[in-house]
C-alpha cells in the first residue's frame, strides 16, 4: 500500500502526523466510502488548516452501513446490535460469551456503544449496563477500559505506543471482536478495577478464588438467576 503526503500551513498536533502524512489507501477507502463529496472537504479541510465540521450525515452514512453489515454477518456469534431510538449514533449491544470462558462463559451482557460526530477520526465509547462485569478492564461505572478506544495521542504514561490506540482502520466489529476477547484473557497492567486486578492476581499466584466467585456471581445476574 502507499502513502500520501499533505503539506499544509498551519500547525498540527503531533498525533496527527502520523495519521495525516502516513496514512495508508486503507484510510483513503474510508474517505472514498463516505462519497466523493466528503473526500474532498477532508482534503481541502486539511491543505486550508480548517478545522473538521463536528458533525458529519456522511458520518452517519457510515455506521448505518457498518450497522447493515454487523447485522448480516454470519461469523460474529456471540454479538447481537440494535439502534437506541433509532439513532446510529448509539448502539445497544448484547455481548453473549461462550461457556468455554472460564469467568464469564454463558453471561449475556448489554453495553451501549456511542460514537462522537468525529467518527472514524476519533473512537466511540463502550459502556456496560448493570450487572457490570467484574473484570480488571472494566471501570465500576460500565465503562470499557481497552487500547484501542483510546484517543489517537501519545499515551503520557507510557503505557501504551500509539499503534496500539484507535486509528480510523478500526471498525464496531473489531471493537466488539477484542471486547469479547477481553473476556478470556483480562489485562491486569493499568488497570480500570483494581480491586478485580487484585482478585485475579491473587487467583494467579495463590489459587484465591474470590475472583471467580465473584465474576460468576455477576454471570448469574446476568441471566436473571440471582
Amino acid at each position: 500500500m502507499s502513502d500520501f503526503i499533505i503539506i499544509t500551513t498551519s500547525p498540527i498536533p503531533g498525533p496527527w502526523v502520523w495519521v495525516i502524512a502516513h496514512a495508508t489507501l486503507v484510510f483513503e477507502g474510508l474517505l472514498c466510502a463516505f462519497g466523493p463529496g466528503f473526500s474532498d472537504n477532508f482534503h481541502g479541510n486539511i491543505l486550508s488548516g480548517a478545522a473538521m465540521p463536528k458533525s458529519s450525515s456522511a458520518t452517519a452514512g457510515l455506521l448505518a452501513r457498518q450497522f447493515k453489515e454487523i447485522q448480516k454477518a454470519r461469523d460474529l456469534p456471540g454479538i447481537s446490535c440494535g439502534l437506541v431510538k433509532d439513532n446510529v449514533f448509539e448502539w445497544e449491544v448484547m455481548l453473549m460469551i461462550n461457556d468455554d470462558c472460564k469467568y464469564y462463559g454463558g453471561g449475556n451482557f448489554t453495553c451501549t456503544l456511542t460514537f462522537p460526530p468525529t467518527y472514524p477520526l476519533y473512537p466511540p465509547t463502550l459502556i456496560f449496563k448493570t450487572p457490570i462485569p467484574f473484570h480488571p478492564n472494566i471501570y465500576p461505572d460500565g465503562t470499557l477500559c481497552i487500547s484501542i478506544l483510546h484517543p489517537p495521542e501519545e499515551d503520557k504514561y507510557g503505557y501504551e505506543s500509539a499503534s496500539e490506540r484507535w486509528s480510523p482502520v478500526q471498525s464496531p466489529e473489531t471493537i466488539l471482536v477484542s471486547t469479547i476477547s477481553l473476556m478470556y484473557s483480562p489485562n491486569d497492567e493499568s488497570p480500570a478495577n483494581v480491586e478485580a486486578a487484585k482478585l485475579w492476581r491473587a487467583e494467579k499466584t495463590s489459587g484465591d478464588k474470590e475472583f471467580k466467585r465473584r465474576c460468576r456471581k455477576i454471570v448469574r445476574e446476568s441471566l436473571g438467576e440471582d
